[in-house]
């Protein structure tokens, strides 16, 4: 941290990791280089409606919000928090909400006046919300009142919050719509609290694919970071860009794929709020988007309908979230002929730092380190690797892990690098080649089999809509393949169809990995942003083997 903080309340600056645990930052590139006051709502709203004031921010179905718009509101929600709420730089605030207008404006007044938002995701039940409120110490939350039922019972679980104010509510009730009548009482103006660059701004809990979430920690410089890395250099959206996607803005793929990359350049979003396969579709054809963000199944389940939309608006297409299949890459491809961006990007290290522009994509590669990031690939004693050998990824730049009061920043940072927990191999044109996550490197009769590999040749077979591959535990070889796959419609789950796809993938990739075990299932278990969560499979496995 610098010399200078805003942070009146200084719960989250003296629970971040002791320094010597702190990755290190790079600020290389000319556009990183911020200045020692920084407030991210200033750089993204308040500069921006200087020159972009009566254009589109955000599209919805019922509504069009303009830059103008978006700034008036979250100013007036900042005189709300100051003046009726008490809030002092550096409170923490709570966001419950789906992708709407009026969640943004919340997110923005909140930084306006110097607190940090902890956004979380609609599908949250009342333990999870209420171990988010205990973790960051949160007497106060915004929610949809929509949302209300889990978000009461978190906060009776929690004893730490003091006070909910809803919002989008029927006005039924005073407290349905409480935020709308608190701020028809502000003006539209506010002075925005004057932070430091390196003053929390966003705490992002991870989505839990490997268990208890984590809480990451984000500076405002983080949250200009992403934009003026990834987006400006690999991206590169316009002004006139219309961008739509999926991912929950309290994800941090979704922040900055939604929000942050379209409006530090003047674009506007569709906002939707529930983002399914077949939604983002009659939207893209609605909206004539022309950015499309959003994890490799939707691709997966929009490749077989595309055709009967006019996606001709669409530009480009960006992945994350998951490795993104090669079979994916390849029916989106054929459908609309666009090539999907894919990219590696942590909650930690708050969005994607490794991908490919769109001329430079190597089907199969995730790509290349994002300008302002260095990425290597290290063995168990952390050296760096020579191309071509699989080891762990390691990654630095201008943003990276700073977890909450967590032990677990040990074993995130490792020598000043984030090591984010993927195997990877380097090949000798720079760009990176996923293999797996590090726990998902099964080793069954001596070998050590890629399970994410072997999804790559199920998702081959015209009747595997999805799949997760898992070790399971085996007295003879320790562990076997195990695949729990989603057919796709008209194909029925027998005997013939398992040994079917048994076959298949033998003669897709070398035999001995294929799935030994094969259960057909009608969902698998996933976070809500998407990823699935194979550690739910394997816990699973191993409780039905003990």
């Amino acid at each position: 941290m610098g010399s200078f903080t805003s942070h009146q309340d200084t719960f989250v600056i003296d629970h971040l990791p002791p320094k010597e645990q702190w990755p290190n930052f790079l600020f290389k590139l000319p556009e990183l280089q911020y200045p020692d006051h920084l407030n991210c709502a200033t750089e993204l709203l308040d500069r921006m409606v200087t020159k972009f004031g009566d254009r589109p921010v955000f599209h919805t179905p019922n509504e069009t919000w303009t830059y103008n718009d978006l700034l008036k509101k979250s100013n007036q929600i900042a005189n709300v928090l100051r003046d009726d709420l008490g809030l002092v730089p550096g409170n923490r605030v709570l966001i419950r909400a789906a992708n709407n207008p009026l969640f943004m404006a919340c997110w923005f007044g909140i930084a306006k006046a110097g607190g940090v938002v902890v956004a979380t995701m609609p599908l949250l039940r009342a333990p999870e919300i209420s171990t988010i409120l205990k973790k960051a110490q949160i007497s106060l939350a915004f929610c949809d009142e929509r949302l209300s039922d889990e978000m009461e019972s978190g906060k009776s679980q929690s004893n730490v919050c003091e006070r909910i104010i809803y919002f989008n509510g029927s006005g039924e009730s005073d407290a349905s719509a409480e935020l709308e009548s608190l701020m028809a009482q502000k003006p539209d103006t506010f002075e925005n609290v004057e932070t430091a660059n390196d003053d929390p701004v966003l705490i992002a809990f991870t989505s839990g694919t490997t268990g208890k979430p984590k809480a990451a920690v984000h500076f405002h410089r983080d949250i200009l970071a992403m934009c003026d890395s990834y987006s400006k250099h690999v991206l590169q959206p316009q002004a006139d860009d219309v961008v739509i996607g999926s991912p929950p803005i309290a994800f941090t793929f979704g922040l900055g794929g939604l929000i942050t990359f379209p409006m530090r350049v003047g674009a506007s979003t569709v906002l939707l709020e529930a983002g399914s396969p077949s939604v983002l579709l009659e939207s893209i054809q609605k909206f004539k988007a022309t950015i499309c963000i959003t994890a490799p199944t939707a691709y997966r389940l929009m490749s077989d309908k595309a055709k009967e939309f006019d996606l001709s608006s669409l530009k480009k297409c960006v992945s994350a979230g998951e490795t993104l299949p090669l079979a994916t890459f390849d029916l989106w491809k054929e459908a609309t002929g666009i090539d999907i961006m894919d990219g590696i990007g942590t909650t930690e290290m708050i969005h994607i730092f490794i991908a490919a522009k769109q001329d430079e994509i190597k089907p199969g590669a995730t790509g290349k380190a994002v300008p302002g990031y260095e990425a290597k690939v290290i063995d168990e004693n952390n050296q760096s690797l020579s191309a071509g050998e699989v080891g762990k990824l390691a990654v630095r730049g201008p943003t990276g892990c700073l977890y909450l009061d967590d032990e677990r920043q040990k074993e995130y940072v490792i020598d000043g690098w984030n090591v984010t927990g993927d195997a990877y191999k380097l090949d000798e044109d720079g760009y990176f080649w996923f293999q797996a996550r590090t726990d998902d490197m099964i080793i069954s009769g001596g070998y050590n089999i890629s399970g994410p590999e072997v999804e790559g040749a199920l998702m081959q077979h015209e009747a595997v809509s999805e799949c997760a591959v898992v070790g399971a535990p085996d007295e003879t070889r320790g562990n076997i393949i195990k695949a729990f796959v989603v057919l796709r419609e008209n194909f029925q789950a027998d005997d013939d169809l398992t040994k079917g796809l048994q076959d298949f993938v033998k003669n897709t990739i070398a035999p001995y990995k294929y799935p030994r075990a094969i259960e057909f299932v009608s969902a698998l278990p996933k976070t809500e942003t998407g990823k699935v969560q194979r550690f739910k499979l394997r816990q699973s496995e191993m409780e039905q083997a003990s």
